[in-house]
């Protein structure tokens, strides 16, 4: 079985082709720029107004670069579907000096940039160009996607559904979703449209980043000989922590990296392994959330992953850098080979 798994993040997105037949090892690598980085440097080098089409994104720098290309007197047109990249209430896009797009307008004129996660184009004339066949079995690709209610913000409802996921004990595993992906993760949608217009039919697996790299972590070398740990992906946005026994998780909670110190880290770490931790806590301390249905016996080791997990080393903790199949970047992509196999 040939597996593509690609992790889109917020620097790099991380891309492993694995071949059963072969050693883990022994599977091709990509580490490259994240997609927003990419069409953010676009929108830098032009000098004219912008249309923009295509699929909802991670936005990243995206908005930020499009704001600063505003205030040079360009014009930006986004369509509809797109332009949920910024917001997904388009009021609010407009709100901010964007248009959108008007099917009775001429935007002949406009430079046009196509919007999404995956370019399955971009991809397999690169991996041609190698004598690399772009032929799978599978896809898995992982993005983190918040989820959308117009009832609702974002962190609350993104969490909500952690929460009701994780009504029980249950393996990262099950945090993948194949025909069963719900309507409300627009995201996840997206690039399921996106390999439906590339003519690819067979659903791939799709994931949340967070919970991919949870998967992964559990794989790790030394993980694999634990039973009650901690798992945690502290990344360049979102840090998020599970605590782990018996193969399942009891507990989690997911916070900014950017409001965490080391001393913050391990009393959220120490009293999610006990079961202490409360929603409140991290909700008022400008995180999402936490939800513990039980405690675990002991942190035997603290697992760790992220572009940021340096800051584990700010702690007390017992703590060890996760590398499953030997590389600590492409903890995610098992994660999603994982859940595909098991």
């Amino acid at each position: 079985m040939r597996i593509l798994a690609i992790d889109v993040g917020t620097g790099t997105q991380d891309i492993m082709i694995y071949d059963t037949e072969k050693e883990l090892e022994n599977s091709i690598k990509l580490v490259l720029p994240s997609p927003h980085l990419y069409i953010s440097q676009q929108i830098r080098e032009i000098e004219n107004d912008i249309y923009f089409t295509g699929e909802i994104m991670g936005g990243g720098k995206i908005k930020k670069t499009i704001l600063e290309h505003m205030e040079k007197g360009y014009e930006v047109v986004m369509e509809p579907v797109c332009a949920r990249t910024i917001r997904d209430n388009l009021e609010q896009v407009k709100a901010i000096g964007i248009e959108i797009a008007d099917d009775a307008k001429d935007y002949s004129e406009h430079t046009k940039i196509h919007m999404g996660d995956i370019n399955i184009k971009k991809l397999s004339e690169f991996l041609l160009g190698y004598d690399l066949e772009f032929d799978f079995d599978e896809i898995a690709i992982a993005v983190q996607d918040h989820g959308y209610n117009e009832n609702m913000g974002d962190r609350d409802f993104r969490f909500e559904k952690i929460r009701e996921k994780i009504s029980k004990p249950i393996s990262p595993l099950e945090f993948g979703f194949k025909d069963d992906l719900p309507e409300y993760y627009t995201r996840m949608q997206a690039v399921r449209r996106t390999l439906e217009n590339e003519g690819i039919e067979d659903a791939p697996l799709l994931m949340d980043t967070k919970f991919a790299s949870i998967a992964g972590m559990c794989f790790d070398e030394v993980a694999k000989d634990l039973n009650s740990f901690i798992v945690i992906d502290i990344g360049n946005g979102h840090t998020t922590a599970a605590s782990i026994e018996d193969g399942k998780i009891q507990g989690v909670f997911e916070h900014h990296t950017s409001s965490l110190t080391g001393q913050s880290l391990e009393i959220y770490i120490k009293r999610l392994a006990s079961g202490e931790i409360t929603n409140e806590e991290v909700y008022n301390d400008h995180g999402h959330g936490a939800h513990v249905l039980n405690p675990i016996s002991k942190i035997e080791k603290v697992i760790v992953s992220g572009p940021k997990r340096e800051l584990i080393e700010k702690t007390n903790l017992d703590w060890h850098h996760a590398a499953p199949g030997g590389d600590v970047m492409m903890t995610g992509t098992i994660g999603l080979i994982k859940t595909i196999q098991e």
